[in-house]
């Protein structure tokens, strides 16, 4: 959720309707000098109708017993006063203040909550998710129109903050208490991708499993999710007995069961999981090209060859080796290899595997 649609999310969740008649029932007649001397000059802005209207609600304010329904109500009002207003710096005034003065009143979550939307509206982000996450921690939840408080937050905390460790738990907490609420997928996904980040690669694993039953799931600036967590998952299930220790190794190797014209060797070294057969053309996530073929029928009554050298766009990461002499259709296939990056293995992190073929040249 970006920060707009966010905003618009809190605004639903503050818009609570007016109390009937309280603007009305506290606006008849002359408060006296003594209850004047209460209110602070600092709050009553506006048209002249607003400033009276303010110094009505500030004085039934004083009136109400503190964390009481009446009180709230009236507290409620006079901070959607200022936000209608766009007197951002007096409603963060006037709550923190409230908050201060008391401690233990319900109502606090609320408070809170509208002076992290009044921070959000003033684009001072990091105040904001400062007073998000003191809520969640701190402070019971609330049910304001259906919408719980604490949800709320979290939504704004996962895309307002950037360390990891902190998403980690925003996400956890999303994902155990508001199961059916969110879209556990997209959730569970962007879990493993904070595990990711702070190299908690096991639990990245576990995570990205959680989401495979919910492939499909629409992850917000992820649009290959599906893939990405597949091939991970796949790739730490498998044996993973293919690869080698170095880029030369493996492709002398497989020149080597080239010059034999043995499909069979060939097999035996190619990547098990994730494997793929496609043009230059075709998306990495087009499965249509894969790799359930047999080397065999490509290679009968042929010889292959392939050139000396690595292709120019090679490099420490990933390398191309141009073969040609393959019989069906398209007889020039570049065979493309990778480094493995998977820092869960130590073991075989760093290592090389051949990792599938391009048909056709390459341009």
């Amino acid at each position: 959720m970006g920060k707009g649609a966010g905003i618009k999310k809190i605004a639903v969740i503050l818009a609570f309707a007016a109390v009937a008649g309280l603007v009305s029932a506290c606006g008849g007649g002359n408060p006296s000098p003594r209850a004047e001397q209460k209110i602070d000059s600092y709050y009553i802005v506006g048209s002249k109708e607003n400033r009276e209207t303010l110094r009505n609600l500030f004085l039934l304010l004083s009136d109400e017993n503190p964390g009481g329904e009446e009180q709230f109500a009236v507290a409620r009002e006079i901070a959607n006063n200022f936000m209608r207003q766009k007197e951002y710096a007096k409603l963060i005034n006037f709550l923190t203040a409230r908050i201060g003065q008391y401690p233990d009143d319900h109502y606090n979550t609320y408070y809170l909550f509208m002076t992290a939307f009044a921070y959000m509206q003033e684009e001072a982000y990091p105040a904001a998710a400062l007073y998000f996450d003191l809520i969640i921690k701190n402070y019971p939840d609330l049910t304001i129109l259906g919408e719980s408080v604490h949800l709320a937050c979290l939504n704004q905390l996962i895309t307002l903050v950037d360390r990891s460790e902190q998403k980690v738990w925003y996400y956890e907490e999303l994902i155990s208490r508001f199961a059916d609420r969110i879209d556990l997928g997209a959730a569970y996904f962007m879990l493993a991708q904070a595990y990711e980040e702070i190299g908690e690669w096991n639990s990245a694993i576990k995570a990205y499993t959680q989401y495979l039953p919910f492939m499909g799931s629409n992850v917000p600036g992820f649009p290959n999710a599906d893939t990405y967590a597949k091939q991970l998952v796949d790739f730490n299930n498998s044996s993973k007995n293919w690869s080698f220790d170095s880029l030369n190794s493996l492709i002398n190797t497989i020149k080597t069961a080239l010059d034999a014209g043995s499909p069979n060797r060939l097999e035996q070294y190619r990547a098990k999981v994730n494997f793929f057969a496609r043009t230059w053309e075709q998306e990495a996530t087009d499965d249509s090209g894969m790799s359930d073929f047999n080397l065999s029928d490509f290679m009968r009554m042929s010889r292959i060859r392939y050139n000396a050298d690595l292709d120019a766009g090679s490099n420490a990461n990933e390398a191309y080796l141009r073969t040609w002499g393959w019989s069906q259709y398209i007889s020039t296939w570049y065979l493309y290899f990778r480094k493995i990056y998977f820092p869960s293995d130590p073991e075989i992190h760093g290592r090389w595997e051949w990792a599938g073929i391009y048909y056709g040249e390459k341009f």
